[in-house]
């Protein structure tokens, strides 16, 4: 009977055991899962029907292209019609490669902008006083509880020829009273109007990697006897570069695809390729090739980061 009742509790220990660690396999496996789920769903899904109607054809219909599928019965025919024809169309015109190769100029100048200007404040707010970040964060974040679109209207307003600038350097006398500001509609009210809306994006994450960096290295150096600029270049910068990859990657690929900075901002002569969707899309309602356009920036952009991404992890 002893033996008995000594076997008992170590029987139902090792059932708990197994439930709890069945439990927690469970657990694991959900918190895997979950978030993949959510990209086969918003990423991937959408991805293939885009892919799919790159390959199709334009057609005056509902849907605008040709052929849409009818059930897997008549998946031979389906198949048999999609072709790459759009792809072969943008190698041929030169205004997609163009477009394309004025999207990522346009992204790469805003993103150096974004970073000589957020990096400075970045460190500002990582060296203030910690009963006054909170305060400094706030401020950085503000501009979100406006709506985007009235923030680039505002820079309408603003950069105009008869705008709030041109009085401004009129009231101070920096210009004429015949003169005027001839800033919008060009490349240069683009590169402004993207630098206010994204520098939250890039003073974030530079400010969470500088705000982590241990100080007293600093400190060190100092003692030492290496000046403020030594030390920054061989301490403090190397210690923010995931911040600075971070907010690069956050800047760089949003504005290439870009539309209404460009479209509200710019002038004419500024190509970028979310004009160009939208053209194709509302325009022209080629749904195919603007399709073909969309496929053909993913890739351009995904494939480096994902490059990226493995040097990182062989470095590490």
């Amino acid at each position: 009977m002893a033996a008995s009742s000594d076997t008992a509790p170590k029987t139902n220990a090792k059932t708990t055991g197994d439930d709890g660690g069945h439990s927690a396999g469970l657990s694991r496996w959900l918190v895997v899962a979950i978030p993949y789920l959510w990209l086969a769903i918003f990423f991937v899904a959408p991805f293939l029907i885009i892919f799919k109607i790159s390959l199709s054809d334009t057609a005056i219909a509902i849907p605008p292209y040709t052929p849409v599928f009818e059930g897997f019965g008549a998946i031979g025919d389906f198949v048999s019609q999609l072709d790459f024809e759009n792809y072969v169309f943008l190698t041929d015109d030169p205004l997609y490669i163009e477009a394309y190769i004025s999207s990522l100029k346009i992204a790469l100048v805003s993103t150096v902008l974004l970073l000589i200007v957020g990096y400075p404040m970045a460190l500002a707010m990582a060296r203030a006083s910690s009963t006054i970040r909170p305060t400094l964060v706030m401020l950085v974040i503000l501009p979100f509880w406006t709506s985007f679109l009235i923030r680039v209207y505002a820079w309408i307003g603003i950069l105009k020829p008869d705008g709030l600038l041109t009085l401004l350097l009129h009231a101070i006398g920096l210009m004429g009273p015949d003169d005027q500001v001839q800033i919008f509609r060009t490349d240069t009210a683009v590169y402004i109007g993207m630098v206010y809306s994204y520098l939250p994006f890039m003073v974030l994450p530079l400010y969470s990697a500088l705000e982590k960096m241990d100080h007293s290295l600093i400190e060190a150096a100092n003692d030492l006897g290496c000046p403020p600029w030594k030390a920054f270049w061989k301490i403090t910068f190397p210690l923010s570069l995931p911040g600075v990859i971070a907010g690069s990657m956050i800047c760089f690929i949003p504005i290439t695809g870009e539309f209404v900075i460009p479209d509200l901002l710019g002038g004419a002569d500024t190509l970028m390729i979310g004009k160009t969707l939208w053209t194709e899309f509302f325009g022209n309602r080629d749904w195919p090739l603007a399709s073909a356009v969309a496929v053909v920036l993913l890739v351009l952009l995904v494939v480096p980061i994902m490059v990226f991404q493995n040097q990182q992890k062989k470095v590490a």
